[in-house]
């Protein structure tokens, strides 16, 4: 008889569901999404990971939940960064790629995850990373053993050979060496490379379409793949459930890689009339990376950047302070990213401030890094608003964000995936 009982309570433990994981939020005031009115007094239940209501006032807490109070704040969605560099910190010791193995990125990864967690960026495109480490941080956030925001991972970036993106600076035999496997020549080699990224997990494929400024070669910022290469590139990709993020300065190479059908032209710098009416037409969006270039101009002249670099600094200081606020007046949609990892990570916000001071309203700001970036990562129903079945990724700030932004430099409270960040 004790036998069967031990078994009867075995099996009862074994049946009875895990009980839910709640969280009851009561904040002073809520900004729903960049498009609705704040409201105010309410709270927002978040029940294994997902919001399941929001209401209005403060509601009763059911047994056994755990309660936030956020009286005294604003509750918002969390924020979205289009383009970061999580497993690099800014500095211009191009050598050491040479010396530091792909493992150490993750090492300053998981650093870098939990400071842009903590700075209200609760979802981040990784805009290119070594072959892995992208990848193992994307998952130990998934999991809750990083703390960190919900990573969208590109991986390598595909590249001419000695192109921006390529290894370069060293000795042939050297760069042969550190060389990832992911340069190409011609249309079907680049589609090659494309099924490569995804094989090896890619969320996003990013290209370098034009010339960088960080590489070490003082050839410009124009086109780099031809449009056959990026044709494929994007048919390749698109083929596969996959959008094509592109590094673009050139204006020439801004319109070949809409052209083309790439998704989204990070930086932009050069954009012209005719690439703004190539990228309309084709809705491509451009991910202006402002404070990308507020952080280079930072380091100039304290010798952190090889000569070469630094020319290309100061060539496109003055463009970087007024490209996108043409871009917005030609019509070109517009979503929010900084190439953090060229500046300290956890800066982020202090690209709103940028985006204002080129023409942007505080609402289209606020936009631009929530519903219009959750709409350009495919995920606008998941993130970017704060309704009942969308993930817990929300903040806490003061004042209202959409009135304005620099509230959002102040982060004072963060959830991603209904995990509070500490």
């Amino acid at each position: 008889m004790k036998v069967a009982a031990l078994l009867a309570l075995g099996a009862a433990f074994v049946c009875t569901p895990a009980l839910a994981d709640t969280t009851v939020i009561h904040a002073g005031a809520l900004i729903v999404d960049a498009d609705s009115p704040p409201r105010g007094q309410s709270t927002v239940t978040v029940t294994d990971g997902r919001i399941t209501s929001v209401e209005d006032g403060f509601s009763d807490v059911p047994a056994g939940a755990t309660v936030v109070d956020l009286k005294g704040k604003t509750l918002s969605p969390g924020l979205v960064d289009l383009h970061v560099h999580l497993t690099g910190d800014p500095g211009g010791d191009f050598w050491k790629e040479a010396v530091e193995p792909d493992e150490w990125g993750v090492v300053v990864g998981a650093k870098n995850a939990r400071l842009t967690a903590l700075a209200g960026f609760t979802t981040v495109r990784e805009a290119g990373s070594g072959t892995e480490s992208a990848f193992a941080l994307r998952r130990g956030t998934e999991e809750g053993l990083i703390s960190g925001p919900r990573i969208v991972a590109a991986g390598p970036a595909l590249a001419i050979v000695g192109g921006h993106g390529d290894v370069s600076g060293f000795r042939p035999e050297v760069n042969e060496v550190l060389d990832g496997g992911f340069t190409c020549t011609g249309a079907v080699e680049c589609a090659e490379k494309v099924r490569l990224a995804s094989q090896n997990g890619s969320d996003v494929i990013k290209i370098t379409a034009t010339g960088g400024v960080l590489s070490q070669q003082g050839r410009g910022l124009e086109a780099h793949f031809n449009d056959a290469e990026m044709k494929s590139i994007a048919d390749t990709a698109h083929s596969l459930g996959l959008e094509v993020m592109a590094h673009a300065h050139g204006a020439r190479g801004i319109e070949a890689a809409s052209r083309a059908g790439i998704d989204t032209i990070e930086h932009g710098t050069y954009i012209d009339e005719a690439a703004a009416r190539e990228m309309k037409k084709n809705g491509t969006v451009l991910v202006p990376t402002l404070m990308a270039f507020q952080g280079i101009a930072e380091r100039l002249g304290k010798g952190v950047y090889t000569p070469v670099v630094e020319a290309k600094v100061r060539e496109v200081a003055d463009t970087a302070r007024v490209f996108m606020g043409k871009a917005l007046q030609w019509g070109v949609p517009i979503a929010f990213g900084t190439d953090a990892g060229v500046f300290g990570h956890g800066r982020n916000a202090g690209e709103f401030a940028l985006m204002v001071e080129q023409g942007m309203s505080h609402r289209q700001a606020f936009a631009a890094a929530t519903t219009s970036a959750a709409k350009v990562l495919g995920m606008e129903s998941e993130i970017g608003r704060i309704a009942p079945g969308y993930s817990a990724d929300l903040i806490a700030v003061d004042g209202n964000p959409i009135e304005n932004t620099a509230t959002l430099e102040n982060v004072g409270w963060v959830m991603v995936r209904g995990r509070v960040i500490e």
